[in-house]
């Protein structure tokens, strides 16, 4: 078996529950993370010589995958992956609806020790109907299961435990356990997301509430370490 760790975190532009911008908070909390893959919400980098956000919360341990939504004349906003694994390939996915912000998806295919896995990252909107078609176009992307092991994670903002999106995702992968996330000082919702199928790969999935990561964002991350089956494995299965 080979073991894997990821992780989502929605880390508000860096902006912390006190209202000060700190990148090097938010970069404390992924190296307490320490996860092989890490999906970002709500990530701001400039292009014009300014502040380079993802560059600087990759260091020299990720390989990041930028997933811009919003685009100005001198910045991008988005979703982001990080990668200490080596990516194959990776597909960016629209998920906008029509009059709201603009929302999307990572799609992308990583390898460990000759296993190729997929990870999809996204960030749903803040309305009911938005969400329920954003999870319906991720339905279409994800079947028919196209890997072995596929992992989807991020902020689905979707505070209704028993909310279509949800149950309509539970049936797709399997029910996994719903953390409060949200807000990072005092957890009341389950904002953020992570499913593997299949769930038997899934080995732990927790909230990480350290006294950094309650002050860094406005959301807590989630952690997960995954075994993925080897290529014997899953020959013997197919």
């Amino acid at each position: 078996m080979l073991g894997i760790t990821v992780a989502t975190y929605n880390i508000h532009r860096c902006y912390g529950i006190d209202r000060r911008f700190s990148p090097e908070r938010i970069r404390k909390v992924l190296e307490e993370l320490d996860t092989d893959i890490i999906a970002l919400q709500e990530v701001e980098t400039y292009d014009d010589g300014g502040f380079d956000l993802l560059k600087f919360l990759s260091g020299d341990q990720y390989q990041p995958i930028a997933g811009p939504t919003l685009l100005r004349h001198n910045a991008q906003y988005g979703n982001a992956l990080l990668s200490r694994l080596p990516i194959k390939q990776v597909l960016q996915h629209d998920l906008t609806v029509p009059d709201r912000e603009p929302r999307g998806a990572i799609d992308a295919r990583i390898q460990k020790s000759g296993i190729t896995f997929r990870i999809v990252a996204t960030h749903f909107g803040l309305s009911i109907r938005e969400r329920r078609l954003q999870a319906q176009r991720i339905l279409e992307l994800i079947e028919p299961q196209a890997e072995s092991v596929e992992i989807l994670l991020g902020d689905l903002n979707e505070w209704f435990l028993w909310g279509r999106p949800l149950r309509w995702l539970h049936r797709a992968f399997a029910k996994t356990p719903s953390f409060a996330t949200f807000p990072a000082c005092f957890p009341l919702l389950a904002l953020d997301r992570l499913w593997v199928r299949p769930n038997i790969v899934l080995k732990r999935l927790q909230r990480h509430d350290s006294p950094i990561a309650r002050i860094a964002s406005d959301h807590l991350p989630l952690r997960a370490e995954l075994e993925l089956p080897t290529r014997l494995t899953l020959d013997t299965q197919e």
